[in-house]
C-alpha cells in the first residue's frame, strides 16, 4: 500500500504530466489513429495498431493519475520539522565505514527517475522519521541490520 503523501513540487509535477498527456499527447495520437483506420484493413496495418495500443496506454495513465491526484495528500513545509526527519527533509547520512549517502524523502510518486529520492514507505525513510542529527537510526535489511548516523537535515522552505 503507497502512503498518499506528495510534495507541492511532486504534486505539480504530476499535474503537468497529467495535462500533457491529456491536452497534448491524445489528441495527437487520436488523430493518428484515425487517419490509420481511414487507409482500411485494420488488421495488417501497423501504423493503427502501434497508435491504438500507445493510446490505451496514455488512457490508462490519464486514469490513474486522475485518481491518483484526487487521493493524495500535499504536505508543505512547517516550522514544527526543524531538527528531526519528516516527510519532505533531505538528509545526509553515513555509516561506520564513511560511506555517505544524501536523498530527500518524498512520497512513492516522486522516486521515479530520481536517483537523490527515497520513499517514505522504504525501510530507510521509516528508520530516519522523527531522528535528529548525530542520532542513529538502525535500517532492517535483507543482509541484516545496518546503522546509519544522520549528518545533516534540510528542508526546502517553498
Amino acid at each position: 500500500m503507497k502512503t498518499n503523501l506528495i510534495t507541492r513540487g511532486g504534486y505539480e509535477q504530476l499535474q503537468q504530466e497529467l495535462t500533457h498527456l491529456w491536452k497534448v499527447e491524445r489528441p495527437e495520437i487520436t488523430q493518428k489513429v484515425s487517419w490509420a483506420a481511414s487507409l482500411g484493413d485494420r488488421s495488417e496495418n501497423a501504423d493503427y495498431q502501434y497508435n491504438k495500443k500507445k493510446l490505451r496506454e496514455i488512457d490508462r495513465r490519464v486514469r490513474y493519475l486522475t485518481k491518483r491526484l484526487e487521493d493524495i495528500k500535499i504536505v508543505d513545509y512547517s516550522p514544527q520539522q526543524e531538527g528531526k526527519v519528516f516527510f519532505g527533509a533531505w538528509v545526509e547520512i553515513e555509516n561506520d565505514l564513511g560511506e555517505v549517502l544524501s536523498f530527500r524523502i518524498v512520497g512513492p510518486d516522486e522516486i521515479y527517475g530520481r536517483k537523490d529520492y527515497t520513499s517514505i514507505d522504504s525501510p530507510m525513510a521509516r528508520a530516519l522519521l522523527k531522528k535528529q542529527v548525530d542520532d542513529e537510526a538502525v535500517v532492517k535489511t535483507p543482509n541484516g541490520e545496518k546503522i546509519w548516523y544522520i549528518n545533516k537535515i534540510i528542508y526546502n522552505k517553498d
